[in-house]
Order: structure tokens, then sequence, then C-alpha cells
């Protein structure tokens, strides 16, 4: 792999100390910048606990496994870490769950005489595990990063090897896990200009920690450039893919949510064009509101349905489609085969529930992508893209810009820059059922062209001794 000149001349200019040689730096050994590391921890966990504490609280289920957050697990969880071989996958949240859970099958499938331990972050990705995984799958939390409590869990867990997902990257599991000799990857990593330079300005904190990792698969050569700037070993990086293309076309089980008796219930017949706001963040409900109104005029029998971000907004975005003249209903307040009357039908069904949006996209018409108009970033348009549906997108799309780029070089997308441009795609997308359906069927195309990650994943995790020598029967 070729690295672009531009990474290597912002390395040279942050190295912390260019007289000591990268090859000979260590993690255990750095133990005052560890011990400076610990007591920052430690005061910004005092700081920003109550933040937490009322986020947790409102997305509810916060005492399920509380213990675990701190390294304290029950004695049935530690007997089964002490029944064979053990890995270690750490699955952030909803979107790594869903990436994550192809590959725990088709690891499962070649590491047989070795358990994997899933672990998440957030009570959503709990309940996504609890839903999607295999019954006799180990899951638990993540532990905070706070040295005793990382300690507490490596004891108990005592894994062959850790996977991160994307990037995931805690100091003190990384110390903890180089002092006993265990191996860390990264999968289906990515690393954002924005990540590239906070990673930067902490070199002296986090290069010994890229330069550690065991194997890095990463979804393109410029995350992987970003990553060797950073200090990942170049013979230790490899671009698997964006494993994101697999998840969406991956089965999870059975739908928690009927979609068509959702939408019959509330007026909707598979004959009318339904506009899915997904993913959205603040400010987005209410400019699609407007624009939702206003097309409503020339097609009375047009619906729409919003997908918050974060589901404990979604009587927030009630009131701004309220605000707009609109009226919404609720998936929480949805008792299925109760078909509301006629005067109470909704103009606007608002999804307040986690792990479900997957399932509407094959019943809507076009999908605005969230996070990309009003907020900087962008959400995933993968899984839009893999149901063939013609989508619309905001211009900040930073966070998938590789992606939004194929999109768009290949018809498969339209991006809009504000406002008055959402509006004017948005009519004529609602409008014209044959450019809907060529920018669905590019956008399909385009996830076919990119499958494959998963595999190429977990040939880099074989391809490790401790994998290779220690799990797969021969």
């Amino acid at each position: 792999m070729r690295l672009n000149p531009r990474y290597m001349a912002e390395e040279k200019t942050v190295d912390c100390d260019p007289k000591r040689s990268s090859e000979s730096e260590g993690l255990a050994g750095s133990g005052l910048l560890q011990w400076i590391y610990g007591c920052l921890f430690n005061l910004g966990l005092l700081v920003a606990s109550p933040y937490y504490f009322r986020r947790m609280t409102r997305r509810g289920q916060w005492r399920d496994r509380v213990g675990q957050r701190f390294g304290r697990y029950n004695p049935d969880f530690i007997a089964s870490c002490n029944q064979g071989e053990r890995i270690w996958l750490h699955a952030v949240s909803v979107g790594e769950v869903n990436l994550s859970l192809r590959l725990v099958q088709r690891a499962q499938e070649q590491l047989r005489n070795c358990r994997i331990i899933v672990s998440t972050t957030t009570t959503t990705g709990m309940g996504e595990l609890k839903k999607k995984l295999p019954s006799d799958t180990d899951t638990c939390f993540y532990p905070i990063d706070r040295r005793s409590w990382v300690r507490r869990a490596l004891d108990v867990i005592r894994p062959k090897a850790i996977i991160l997902s994307e990037a995931e990257v805690w100091p003190n599991l990384c110390w903890e896990a180089e002092r006993r000799h265990i191996p860390i990857f990264l999968i289906n990593a990515r690393i954002s200009e924005k990540s590239f330079v906070r990673y930067r300005r902490m070199r002296c904190l986090f290069r010994p920690i890229f330069q550690s990792m065991a194997g890095v698969g990463c979804q393109n050569t410029s995350d992987a450039e970003r990553l060797q700037a950073l200090g990942c070993q170049p013979g230790r990086i490899r671009v698997t893919g964006n494993m994101k293309f697999d998840a969406a076309l991956t089965e999870t089980g059975k739908p928690t949510l009927d979609v068509p008796q959702w939408l019959a219930d509330h007026g909707i017949s598979h004959t009318q064009n339904v506009l899915l706001g997904s993913s959205t963040h603040p400010g987005e409900e209410a400019i699609l509101g407007e624009i939702f109104a206003s097309l409503m005029g020339s097609q009375p029998d047009l619906r729409m349905i919003i997908v918050p971000r974060h589901f404990e907004r979604a009587y927030e975005a009630g009131r701004d489609l309220e605000s707009k003249g609109l009226k919404v209903a609720y998936r929480s307040e949805w008792h299925p085969g109760h078909a509301l009357p006629r005067a109470k039908m909704p103009d606007c069904l608002i999804l307040n529930s986690t792990g479900e949006l997957a399932s509407l996209y094959p019943h809507v018409d076009v999908v605005f992508i969230g996070k990309s108009l009003c907020a900087r970033g962008g959400q995933s348009p993968i899984e839009a893209a893999a149901a063939g549906k013609a989508m619309v997108m905001g211009p900040h799309m930073q966070n998938f810009r590789a992606i939004t780029h194929t999109f768009l070089a290949q018809a498969a997308a339209i991006q809009i820059q504000d406002r008055g441009s959402l509006s004017e795609a948005l009519t004529l997308l609602l409008k014209d059922t044959k450019k809907r359906l060529t920018l669905g069927d590019n956008a399909r195309k385009v996830v076919d062209q990119n499958l494959g990650a998963v595999d190429r994943s977990l040939e880099m995790l074989l391809s490790h001794p401790s994998l290779d020598q220690h799990c797969v029967e021969g």
C-alpha cells in the first residue's frame, strides 16, 4: 500500500519524541502517561456521570446487568467463561451490533472450539444482541475504561483475542491486554478527518496503541493511509471493505415490527407513496414536515414516516411536525389489528423504537438520509440502498464520504445542498416513478458490488497465530 504524502507530512509535524524509535514504543512501559490518563479519566468520569446517567435513564433498562460496566459479573457468566477458549468481540451500539452478526455467525462456523463473547456499550445495543444472537452466545456490557474495572473484566473473560469494531479504542483496555499478551484487532475500521485530527493531537497517547494492533481491517484506502499515519504497522493493515454492505443483506431473524399491518392500521395502503425520513436529527423533522405538507396539496395520498436517530426524541419530532399542521401517530401507541377511525388517521407515522428501521425500507418509496442537512456526518445509506430505494441526502455526509462518492458516481442517489433543493428533489422523485426505480436499481447494484467484507475480515483474523494455532480445528 502506498501512503499518501499528505498524511506523511502531517505525521512528521506531530511526533512527541522524534528521537525515540517507533518500533521500540511499548504500551506497558509508559507508566507516567498511564497515570496521567487515569487521573484525567477519573475526573472526566466524575464530571460527566450525571449526563450519562440521565441519558441512560431516558433510554430505559439501565439497571440491566449494570454491574458489568464495573467489571462485576454473575456466577453464570463466570462459569461460562471457564469453559474453553474465548474471543471477545466488542460492538459499540446498534449499528455495530448489526454489522457484527454475520461475522459472529461465520466465525462460530470456523472456530468451533472457541466461544465468542459479544459486548456492547448501550442498552439499545444489548437489546439488539438479545433479539438477534443465538441464545447460547454470551453477551455482556463493555466495562467503563477505568483500570481496576478493566482488570476485573479481563480476569473473568480471559480472551484469546479482542476484536474491536470501527474505531472504539480505549487506552486502559489496550494497556491491560498488552500486559497479558492478548492481541487486539480492529475490524471495519473507519477514521474520519475529524477523528484523524483528534488522534494526532493526542499522538503520545494513541500512537503506541495503534502501533500495537495485531491486525487492522479498514474500509478503504483513505482509512488505511490515516491509520498508518497514526501508527498502525503497514504489514498489519488490510483494506477489507465495509461490513455494512454485508450486514444490510444479512437475515437477522423474524422482524419485530409487522410493517404492512402497522401501515394498514393507520390507513396506508401499498398503492400509496411513502416518504421516509431515516435517522433524522433536530431540525430535519421540521424541514421534512414543511415540504411534506406542501406536497400533500398535489398528492393527497402521500404519507410520511419519521425515524429519529435517537428514539427518545420522538415526541420532540412529533411536536415539530404538528406545528406544520400534520397529524402524527407513534409506534409505541399502536395496538396491532386495531385500525384507527378515519377521522384520526395520521398524515405521518413516527417510529420511536430501536432495531426496526431496516424493516421499513422495503415498504417505502423515497428515503431521506438523516444527519446530512441540519447536522454533520450523515447516517449510513447502505440499508436503504440494499432495499433498492431512491435516496436523497444532504451536503454533510462526511462520515460516509467514500460510500457517498460511489453512490453519486453511479447515479444511485441524489445529493442536495439546502431545503430548497431538497424540496425539488423529493417533488421530482415522488412524481417520477421511473426515476425512483432507476435510482433504486443502481443503489442495489452498488451494494452487490461491495459484498465480501465479512469474509475478508475473518480471513485477516484467522491468519494471526493467536487464532490460527489455538482455535481453528484441523
